[in-house]
């Protein structure tokens, strides 16, 4: 681990006292910051590539900055560097991490920042040891890119003594700001076409641009489900990721996924589909969203939609069409209330079905999400679903026509590049 220590030097802020931060992410640090000086495990939970490593460097610069913690207080350690490859378990991290003590002689508090952690065997048990540990003070910083990453053991060790975020990539306001674009249609339709990958909007090249969305999606797969879970079909689980690609937005179920892969003579059963699209989710790859009974209050099995974390993947890969517009608009507006932190779910009434109930503590939001209000058929249906609802929680209609409509009885109406302080 000696060697190790000299390696990671260069990713540390131990001689530099500075790190490159990127494009902030004001909205996360704001969060974030709020914890700093807890007691409290902080955990980044979010798909590959949509910006943690930043989000953690950017903290250590806050730490430098604001708090005038001094650099040899702060570790780093970032599973997808080369120069961590040998840190395999939780036996290596803490002989790297006594070295690292030992070397720079650290005294009071230290920062631990744990990057892609998921990929050190049992690293549950070293934070859980030194995050008890009352003879020293040590504060952790921890992302990962499972979303079952606190299930089992450590969240039983750690109940009650962690703070869990969801990462995402760009939203519309983080894209126009990065971009240096202007607030409106045009450029909300540049975002629906390239979605939000930090990485990828750096990238001109159109054929570039493929190229590393079809890499990220290969590492995911195999990196995050084929290898953690001994995938044995493979070919299979890309049919999946591609069927729910291109019909995101569609109403499916397991056992109708089943039926359409045996119609193309793909041998298959429940239990395999259901695992697989398991698998993708917990690789945060895609959404999952239930119906919800509006009369009664009800979550239903069976059908359910699926959001992907980002357009990139259905753009880039099987091609952006015209005719889906409709449905990429649905996808941003699901990923859009997830960073405001709403709990979502398709809502039903009767026959009808409202695209979005998105509830957050005391507050509820009705929402339909249709391309163009072009005919009073659409005004009608997408209107008068919301005025069946009768109750008193707000209510809104979302399209990407160039005018806004008036209130319609108490319904509001938005483009979806308005959002922004709307929800």
């Amino acid at each position: 681990m000696k060697k190790v220590f000299e390696k990671i030097r260069q990713y540390n802020v131990w001689d530099t006292g500075s790190i490159h931060t990127g494009f902030e992410r004001t909205a996360y640090i704001e969060k974030l910051s709020g914890y700093v000086g807890s007691k409290l495990v902080k955990i980044l939970i979010g798909q590959r590539r949509v910006g943690k490593s930043y989000l953690l460097r950017q903290i250590i610069n806050y730490l430098l900055v604001e708090k005038n913690v001094n650099p040899k207080n702060i570790f780093y350690v970032n599973k997808e560097y080369t120069a961590f490859d040998k840190v395999k378990n939780a036996r290596d991290l803490e002989d790297l991490f006594q070295i690292y003590e030992m070397e720079l002689n650290v005294s009071g508090k230290i920062y631990l920042f744990l990057d892609e952690i998921q990929d050190v065997e049992q690293w549950e048990n070293f934070v859980n040891s030194y995050a008890q540990d009352f003879t020293a003070d040590y504060e952790f910083f921890i992302t990962g890119s499972n979303s079952k990453l606190l299930s089992g053991e450590l969240a039983s060790l750690l109940s009650g003594r962690y703070v869990q975020f969801e990462i995402f990539s760009f939203g519309f306001e983080e894209f126009t700001n990065y971009k240096q674009l202007p607030v409106n249609k045009e450029t909300y339709l540049k975002y629906l076409q390239t979605g939000g990958l930090p990485e990828l909007l750096r990238l001109q090249d159109d054929e570039i641009r493929q190229h590393y969305v079809e890499s990220l999606k290969n590492t995911i797969i195999l990196k995050d489900i084929v290898l953690r879970h001994q995938i044995k079909d493979v070919s299979l689980l890309e049919d999946i990721f591609k069927f729910l690609t291109v019909n995101v937005g569609n109403p499916v179920s397991v056992a109708s996924i089943v039926a359409y892969f045996k119609s193309q003579q793909k041998k298959t059963n429940y239990e395999t589909v259901s695992s697989y699209l398991h698998y993708l989710k917990n690789a945060l790859i895609f959404h999952e969203v239930e119906r919800y009974r509006l009369r009664g209050k009800k979550v239903l099995g069976g059908i359910r939609k699926y959001y992907l974390n980002d357009l990139a993947f259905k753009n880039y890969l099987f091609g952006y069409y015209p005719s889906d517009i409709g449905y990429n608009l649905e996808n941003l507006v699901y990923l859009e209330l997830k960073r405001k932190g709403y709990k979502i779910h398709i809502g039903q009434l009767d026959a009808q079905e409202i695209d979005f109930v998105a509830i957050k503590k005391d507050k509820t939001i009705y929402l339909q999400v249709a391309y163009l209000l072009s005919s009073e058929k659409t005004i009608e249906r997408e209107f008068g679903n919301l005025l069946k609802i009768k109750d008193n929680h707000e209510k809104m209609v979302i399209s990407l026509d160039d005018i806004q409509f008036s209130g319609y009885e108490g319904i509001k109406h938005f483009r979806p590049w308005e959002l922004e302080g709307q929800i």
